[in-house]
């Protein structure tokens, strides 16, 4: 291990957050001032020092949450902590979106101009901000570090999920934590209830969110003008047009309960299914599930039951759960309003599922864009230890299980089980291949389960209800109820709740989709295209697949005639670019590849775009052969679709004549 540091050093204010989440180094190796104890010959190594690699995510969202960027002296100091060589310290750094190595103004506006904001006036947006705030990456106001306010700078952003309340915006103060808790970075300590609450200082800025959605310009030239105070903004509920609802199994306190009371969560029917889990024990839990039929939510519909029976028949111990929380397809936001709206659930079903696999510690990966959800998370998981729900001897059965919050910063690669390990690990969050499988070598080299959160929550009504029962909604090949995130042109966007089986154009009835609908895409950017006179297609894995489509993770996004489809697919393909981690070539140039040939025809149609649709075909199938994961194996299937279903490129005349 070659550990060559710089000369730079740290502040006062970056080596307090870093020693908030790590403690006061214990030699001058790691960085302590005082000298007459310590020698520098002496330093952690081996199996200590390895073990600790995984708390550099949470320290370089320590610095950045605290500085607003993270500079080389603080990277130096980080890396001493941990024992990381700074170069592959750096690497991780700037993998992420959210952070930054470069001086930046305190305060960050993140702009949605993804597929949902971009059809509801994105565009006209950006313009206004730039009007009122300048160009986009240009600071205005004082610089970061200059005391209160500290400046601000507007980007553009990848989907923040939260389509339901297009265009929007989520603005970022960087600061010093307050109120209870170690503040926003979540790691092996945080959580609300551990440590006194910190008196703001009226001297220091502090650490402060908002989303603004629906935004204006107006709206978000006010907001970054303002001082950022506690969070406000609608409830989960607001995201659910059934909320309250007789009839709904997922959302059904979602709207109803507050999430912050764990007593309201039991009243409702709380940790009944904890009970019953216990009751059958790990092995007649997996036997349920399985019975159940339950698939996975994410996208690929693998069998939950044999996932779970797969990791817990492993030798090898520890094992792991892991809750990827980090969805990131454009258009999706399920995950997001379970979290907000119930978020006991989603620690309750984790238990469970860590009970069924031998697990005693599971990690939530969550989306950095996510601190509504982060609070909520937080509190919950803290209640829960304080209530006997984690921790030791769970509900008196002698079971050990707790949670630990890991945050994303922006890499929708991560969303991909094995770079979400590597990220939690602290590296970049790039895929390994396969076999072996996480089951077998997944976190830490270890036995590891990963699910999301749609699918850990299903848990619950099987549990309660019975496998039978929870098999008896939807089909035969997709069982239960399925969460649709609805977004775009419609006049009821939100998530809502239906069994598997129902059809497209019944979703759309509840929605209020227009007349004028153009196209709607399934499953994200990765998903495709389909007709607006292709309302019969069944909403189930199978009924999608011999359609030619692909359900994914349950995004439809409806888009009307005033959309500029050409301009959709070229924001696509520049998703696709920008979120490639590079590794493997067929990904890293073809997705390169892709949005220079959609640039060249975005305004041509017929024999002039010729050309460039058949390289389109020829990169997309290299992307999809060759590819090591999912994202440049589905980078080309939304553009293609469009191509084929929609004769985007064709000219008038020859649509009639097609047709």
């Amino acid at each position: 291990m070659d550990l060559r540091f710089g000369d730079s050093k740290p502040t006062d204010e970056e080596r307090a957050a870093v020693d908030a989440l790590l403690g006061p180094p214990d030699s001058a190796w790691e960085g302590a001032d005082d000298r007459t104890d310590t020698d520098l010959r002496w330093a952690r190594g081996g199996r200590e020092a390895r073990e600790r690699r995984d708390l550099l995510l949470p320290g370089l969202h320590a610095v950045n949450d605290r500085i607003g960027w993270i500079s080389e002296g603080a990277l130096d100091y980080l890396c001493r902590r941990l024992t990381v060589p700074p170069a592959e310290a750096y690497g991780v750094a700037t993998f992420y979106a959210m952070f930054a190595v470069a001086p930046r103004p305190a305060k960050v506006l993140h702009v949605c101009t993804d597929l949902a904001c971009a059809s509801r006036g994105a565009t006209g947006l950006r313009a206004g901000l730039e009007e009122r705030l300048g160009p986009a990456g240009t600071p205005t106001g004082a610089p970061a570090g200059s005391g209160p306010g500290g400046g601000l700078v507007w980007q553009p952003s990848p989907c923040l999920g939260l389509c339901e309340r297009a265009p929007a915006a989520l603005l970022v103060q960087a600061g010093a934590p307050v109120g209870p808790g170690a503040g926003p970075t979540a790691g092996p300590a945080a959580g609300p209830t551990d440590g006194p609450a910190r008196e703001p200082n009226p001297e220091e800025r502090p650490y402060a969110t908002a989303v603004v959605a629906p935004a204006t310009a107006d709206a978000l030239a006010h907001a970054a003008a303002e001082p950022l105070t506690a969070p406000a903004g609608p409830g989960a509920g607001s995201a659910v047009p059934q909320a309250g609802q007789p009839g709904l199994t997922l959302l059904r306190r979602v709207g109803v309960v507050d999430p912050y009371s764990l007593d309201d969560y039991r009243a409702h029917g709380g940790y009944a299914a904890l009970r019953r889990a216990f009751a059958l024990g790990p092995a007649g839990i997996i036997r349920e599930v399985t019975d159940a039929g339950l698939v996975g939510r994410g996208g690929a519909a693998f069998p939950t039951g044999r996932k779970w029976q797969a990791t817990a028949a492993q030798p090898a111990h520890p094992h792991y759960l892991v809750c990827n929380a980090d969805e990131s397809e454009p258009g999706t936001f399920k995950d997001r309003v379970v979290m907000e709206g119930d978020p006991y659930s989603l620690i309750e079903a984790m238990t469970i599922a860590g009970y069924a696999v031998g697990a005693h510690r599971g990690y939530l990966y969550l989306r950095g864009e996510y601190p509504r959800a982060l609070r909520l998370l937080q509190h919950a998981i803290g209640q829960a230890r304080t209530r006997g729900l984690l921790g030791d001897d769970i509900l008196g059965q002698g079971y050990t299980f707790d949670i630990e919050i890991r945050r994303g910063a922006g890499a929708y690669i991560c969303g991909e089980e094995t770079a979400l390990f590597n990220s939690i690990e602290g590296y970049r969050g790039e895929p390994r291949s396969k076999p072996p499988f996480p089951v077998e070598k997944g976190l830490f080299g270890r036995p590891t389960a990963e699910n999301n959160v749609e699918t850990l929550i299903n848990v619950l009504p099987i549990l309660t209800g019975g496998a039978q029962a929870y098999a008896a909604t939807g089909t035969a090949g997709s069982t239960g109820p399925k969460l649709f995130c609805v977004s775009g042109n419609v006049g009821r966007p939100g998530v809502y709740e239906l069994p598997f089986g129902t059809t497209l154009g019944e979703l759309l009835d509840l929605a209020e989709a227009p007349g004028t609908v153009r196209a709607i895409l399934l499953g994200g950017a990765a998903g495709g295209f389909v007709r607006p006179d292709e309302r019969d297609i069944p909403l189930t894995f199978e009924g999608t697949r011999a359609a030619g489509t692909t359900l994914g993770s349950g995004v439809v996004l409806v888009l009307d005639d005033t959309v500029e489809l050409p301009r959709m697919l070229l924001r696509i393909a520049e998703f696709f670019r920008d979120e490639s981690c590079g590794q493997c070539v067929p990904c890293r140039v073809g997705t390169v590849r892709q949005e220079e040939a959609l640039h060249r025809i975005a305004d041509r149609t017929g024999a002039a775009a010729a050309g460039d649709i058949a390289l389109l075909r020829e990169v997309g199938q290299a992307m999809k052969d060759a590819s090591i994961c999912g994202l440049g194996q589905t980078a080309w299937n939304a553009v293609e679709s469009a191509i084929d279903r929609l004769d985007v490129y064709r000219t008038a005349h020859e649509t009639e004549e097609a047709l």
